[in-house]
């Protein structure tokens, strides 16, 4: 079953139509001559993971919404209809009942990804989690390297644990890679 991803803040404006929906040999200057799956394509029979949903444009909503309603797409130039059956994941930093009232975000697309709201806490509020976690990083940064396993002394781990960590994860995985570079 494929996990696709797609990072919905990371990707132009003016590519994420083609991303999210593949396109149609000839679609459009500088495609590929035999065209393209799109990230929902790829998902089908699996799991579409659409991270920073909350930075989506507001076009590219409406036509999300229309493919999560019928399960069906139409790749950009093309005129055939694929039928999609995918599990959505979504997950944004953002307050999307707030981006709602702001006009930036559908309230009709929320209301059909949030079938399954989790909350995941900052890591500030989830101290306890740091140990595992923090030597789950250096497993796969040690992995990653091709180095052995370091192991935390039980003093770094203490500081990971009372730091405030306002990045989150993306802050301490930097962190602890940074230290096993410089060990």
């Amino acid at each position: 079953m494929p996990f696709i991803t797609i990072n919905c803040g990371a990707i132009p404006e003016t590519l994420i139509e083609s991303e999210l929906f593949g396109y149609e040999p000839g679609a459009f200057t500088g495609a590929n001559k035999n065209g393209s799956p799109g990230k929902i394509e790829l998902a089908n029979g699996g799991t579409l993971f659409l991270d920073e949903i909350g930075d989506m444009p507001l076009d590219m909503q409406a036509k999300l919404l229309r493919v999560l309603q019928e399960n069906q797409l139409v790749r950009v130039g093309g005129r055939k209809v694929l039928t999609i059956n995918a599990r959505v994941i979504a997950a944004t930093n953002k307050n999307l009942v707030e981006e709602i009232a702001k006009g930036n975000f559908r309230e009709d697309l929320y209301y059909r990804l949030n079938v399954i709201k989790i909350v995941l806490p900052p890591l500030r509020e989830r101290r306890a989690d740091i140990p595992l976690l923090a030597n789950s990083i250096v497993k796969k940064v040690c992995s990653r390297m091709g180095l052995p396993l370091k192991k935390i002394s039980p003093q770094v781990l203490e500081a990971l644990t009372s730091y405030h960590w306002p990045g989150n994860i993306r802050q301490i995985e930097n962190c602890i890679e940074r230290m096993i570079v410089f060990n």
